[in-house]
């Protein structure tokens, strides 16, 4: 008997310490799970500051070999409906499911037309797009909804900034915010009625790199994109006293090169420093004499060194039969994507070509017959001649509505928009 209860003790102490060790095990294991649980909450809401982008991941295009986009400007966006957020994402989401129904993968959206913004700045005034007035408060972020919206339709989205225009003419836009830093009228001056950012002065450099700077932190936009718009004139008067006051040992029209090439370097360091997969591109105009001695674009430079852009996008707005009044023929389309595709390229610089929409139906003014733009199917055309050519990577299409809201020609939008279809599936 006292032998049966011995053994009888023995058992009962190992069951006890077996669930004594089970308890211990469930309790370190709960506790552990809480710390890292508490971890990453905590983590969380460090990370959790205004500049964190909280939009949706970034889209990889199963076919991002071809960059395939549509320009979405600001006369695009004086045709959408602000009034209501609701309403806005309506209108956004049409133009989207258009692009990528059409076969594209980026779209280019203009946010900032003159010195505004379309977005929640801190720098820059809401435009006068959104409301009618220029600094009106916004209810809602649009470029914040377009992110979404484009990421959901597997769109790249890339930001087009215009980097110096103020006003176009007198009253585009009628009136400046009182918080718009061009009210400071040391740092700007006036072509024909328009007003641009002086872009010899570092400070304004600085300004167009702080707003650049502003999208790519606050936002999850997949590009940065700036069209021709840079030297407003070639009257060398305007700035004449800041050349002067540099005493450059280079003529005029070469500092002017330089100030642009500064800012374009610039821009470039600034994005990759803070999201290296965000691209840079600039699309600067087909006739590339104009870009070097109107707009002081050294464009040249730009593809053959690294370091300043991930691609140029020339914009080549005429046909394959174009012809001059004194019937010069190296304007036409495959010529001029040839020669843009010979100049000599950085490995790291992508070119893609830029296609005139809005040339459907009213010709692109050339000498010639003007058939091929009446004919449905021209940018397809020309889409199919880029494809043959290994050194163009990609094209867009100026722009949106000269495709799906064209009142003139109506007809002939659907043939092109139904050809660029069948070519893109």
């Amino acid at each position: 008997m006292k032998k049966r209860n011995t053994i009888t003790g023995i058992i009962t102490v190992i069951a006890m310490f077996l669930v004594l060790s089970i308890a211990i095990g469930v309790i370190y294991s709960v506790k552990q799970t809480n710390a890292s649980i508490d971890e990453d909450n905590s983590s969380s809401v460090q990370n959790e500051t205004p500049d964190e982008k909280e939009n949706e991941i970034k889209p990889e295009p199963t076919d991002f070999d071809t960059y395939k986009a549509m320009w979405i400007s600001y006369l695009e966006f004086e045709n959408i409906d602000f009034s209501s957020e609701q309403s806005f994402v309506n209108d956004i989401t049409k133009i989207f499911n258009n692009c990528k129904e059409m076969g594209l993968n980026t779209v280019i959206v203009q946010v900032r037309p003159f010195g505004d913004a379309l977005y929640n700045s801190k720098i820059f005034p809401t435009s006068h797009i959104i409301t009618g007035k220029q600094g009106d408060e916004l209810k809602y972020d649009p470029l914040e909804k377009m992110v979404s919206i484009a990421h959901s339709n597997g769109l790249r989205i890339e930001a087009w900034v215009n980097p110096y225009r103020v006003k176009l003419s007198s009253n585009k836009p009628s009136n400046l915010a009182d918080n718009n830093p061009a009210n400071d009228e040391s740092l700007v001056f006036e072509v024909n009625g328009g007003v641009y950012y002086n872009p010899a002065l570092s400070k304004v450099q600085d300004l167009v790199v702080s707003g650049v700077e502003e999208i790519v932190k606050n936002y999850d936009v997949d590009g940065i994109h700036l069209d021709d718009y840079f030297y407003p004139t070639t009257d060398l008067s305007i700035d004449k006293p800041y050349y002067e006051m540099v005493n450059s040992n280079i003529s005029q029209e070469d500092w002017r090169r330089e100030n642009v090439n500064t800012l374009v370097k610039k821009l470039y360091s600034a994005i990759k420093k803070i999201d290296s997969t965000v691209t840079f591109g600039i699309s600067p105009q087909g006739n590339n004499d104009n870009n070097y001695n109107m707009q002081y674009s050294d464009v040249n430079l730009w593809l053959k060194e690294s370091g300043y852009v991930d691609y140029i996008m020339p914009q080549l707005y005429w046909g394959f039969n174009y012809l001059t009044s004194s019937g010069r023929t190296d304007y036409q389309f495959e010529n001029l994507s040839k020669q843009w595709e010979a100049y000599p390229r950085a490995d790291s610089v992508k070119l893609y070509i830029g296609l005139g929409a809005y040339r459907i139906g009213a010709g692109d003014g050339g000498s010639n017959d003007q058939s091929e733009w009446e004919s449905g199917e021209n940018l397809a055309k020309q889409v199919q001649m880029l494809n043959s050519i290994d050194g163009i990577s990609g094209f867009a299409l100026y722009r949106y509505d000269n495709l799906f809201n064209n009142g003139e020609y109506s007809q002939l939008a659907q043939k092109e928009v139904e050809s660029l279809k069948n070519t893109l599936k």
